[in-house]
């Protein structure tokens, strides 16, 4: 098989040309489009879609289909009733380490947007997956994830009320909760993570501002702290058009 001089290690094998050679329409223009994109800077407006059919010499259809895959890859953006370029994703780091050291690290400014904070007893299948006693109180904080005031996922925590008893008189829903947990004399050992791609549910779409066919990423993370003691269980959602994980592994 034969490779282009120039291909990308981390780019798809011969462009993702299948050995028959026939390549769909749309992923022809799709591929000329992206090309374009990589020409471009960060919110720059592509051409309309009937600028780019008459280019490309295809249906609109064709035009349109090869923008919304770039669209949901994260490439491009809708603003208003156009489409500009989406720049680079966020890289999150999977380690225990905050949202905001993340997004920082990128020199992008982090925010979070308080959606609830309320306590309940906790369940039993919450309690059989974090080794908290049933019927004890947790905490539920909630908070949209922002970067550079963009809304980009959607974090829900379960913590001890008896961890934070003044949760909510203290933290600031703006702030790093793993810095707060810090300044209360708590450190984390260890957690437990999985990641799955899941379509965000109405709500959580509304409140992330993407429509709900845009795939996400969900990461499930149950942590302890020093002692080996539970401490939270966190639920977050990523738009998987702004976000890519990295992890470093020794041998």
């Amino acid at each position: 098989m034969d490779y282009p001089n120039d291909q990308a290690p981390g780019a798809p094998v011969r462009s993702g040309i299948p050995e028959h050679g026939r390549v769909p329409k749309y992923y022809a223009v799709k591929a000329r489009i992206d090309r374009l994109v990589d020409e471009l800077g960060e919110g720059t407006p592509i051409p309309t879609e009937r600028d780019l059919s008459e280019r490309y010499e295809v249906a609109r259809e064709t035009v349109r289909q090869a923008l919304r895959e770039l669209v949901l890859e994260g490439k491009l953006r809708r603003q208003g009733r156009g489409t500009v370029v989406a720049g680079p994703k966020l890289e999150q780091p999977l380690s225990l380490a905050s949202y905001t050291e993340g997004v920082r690290r990128q020199g992008r400014t982090p925010g979070r947007t308080l959606v609830t904070l309320d306590r309940f007893p906790c369940s039993e299948a919450l309690a059989a997956e974090t080794g908290l006693g049933r019927g004890e109180p947790v905490w539920h904080l909630e908070r949209v994830l922002l970067a550079d005031d963009e809304r980009v996922g959607l974090e829900s925590t379960y913590v001890a009320v008896d961890r934070v008893p003044r949760l909510d008189a203290e933290f600031d829903p703006d702030s790093s909760f793993y810095a707060y947990l810090a300044r209360q004399g708590i450190a984390f050992g260890s957690a437990d993570e999985r990641i799955e791609t899941v379509l965000a549910t109405p709500r959580e779409a509304l409140l992330v501002g993407t429509p709900p066919a845009l795939p996400m990423l969900l990461i499930h993370r149950v942590s302890r702290d020093t002692e080996g003691r539970p401490l939270e269980r966190v639920r977050t959602l990523y738009r998987g058009d702004r976000f890519s994980f990295t992890v470093r592994l020794d041998g």
